[in-house]
Parts: C-alpha cells; sequence; structure tokens
C-alpha cells in the first residue's frame, strides 16, 4: 500500500464518517499531516481520477477511488488482526499504520490465510474506534 492507499482509506473513511465529502483539515488531522500536504495529494489523487475536490465542500472519491480505498482498508484491517490476535502486539494501530505503507498485496494474502479474515471486511472496520469489530482484544483497549 503506498501513500496515494492511505489518502484513499482516510479520505473513504471520513466519508463514511461524515455521510458526504471529506473536508480537507478532517483528512490532514486524520493523517497527521498539514494541510497543503493533503491538498497536494488530493490534487494528485484528481489527476488519476480517483477523487473529486470542490473548494469549500471538501473531496470525494470516484468509483474506481472507492474500490482502491476499499482494498487499501482490507489490507490493513488484515495487518491490524494479524498484529492483534496471532501475535498479540499491544500497540497494534501504531504497528498497523506504520507497516500498511510497506507491505504489497503477496504478504497481504498471506497474513489473510492465517487470521481467518471475515467476509463482511472491509466493512468490519468502525472509524470510530479505528479498529476492526474482529479484533480479540479488550473493548476498553480500543477507545485511547
Amino acid at each position: 500500500m503506498n501513500t496515494a492507499d492511505q489518502y484513499l482509506k482516510a479520505i473513504y473513511l471520513i466519508q463514511e464518517m461524515e455521510d458526504g465529502p471529506a473536508a480537507t483539515g478532517a483528512l490532514a488531522k486524520m493523517l497527521d499531516v498539514s494541510p497543503a500536504s493533503a491538498n497536494e495529494m488530493i490534487g494528485k489523487l484528481e489527476d488519476r481520477g480517483l477523487a473529486e475536490h470542490e473548494k469549500y465542500k471538501g473531496v470525494r472519491l470516484s468509483d474506481e477511488g472507492i474500490v482502491r480505498a476499499r482494498d487499501a482498508l482490507q489490507t490493513y484491517c488484515i495487518i491490524e488482526r494479524f498484529l492483534t490476535n496471532v501475535l498479540e502486539v499491544e500497540d497494534f494501530r501504531g504497528e498497523a499504520r506504520e507497516l500498511e505503507s510497506v507491505i504489497d498485496d503477496t504478504v497481504a494474502e498471506r497474513l489473510d490465510t492465517i487470521i481467518d479474515r471475515s467476509s463482511e471486511c472491509p466493512d468490519c472496520f468502525d472509524p470510530e474506534t479505528d479498529a476492526c469489530r474482529y479484533l480479540e482484544v479488550e473493548s476498553e483497549n480500543l477507545a485511547d
């Protein structure tokens, strides 16, 4: 998963939470980047036909952008569940965020065979808790 995929995933999650376009400020905050960096990547996503940005309203993903975002989210869920359910990593979110940019599709597919992923993935991801609902961790750990 590359940086563009991380942006697509974040835009997708914000769209789902807000039931509308993702504001640039919300995107920058979610990804811990400057608004200028977020704007720059939004422009690149638009150039690739993955997103549409309307000034002062926010950014929406195109159909192709949604497909890529859902694939990126699924990969993130696989990493998160592997770290938690198999390796029992305490800071699974931080580690998953670090790994998602370097895990390729082949590795994600192999990890997927280990975790027994739900068929509803990536719809199992809860943006409010920033975690898959099938993680085997205490619920208070999800509210961090």
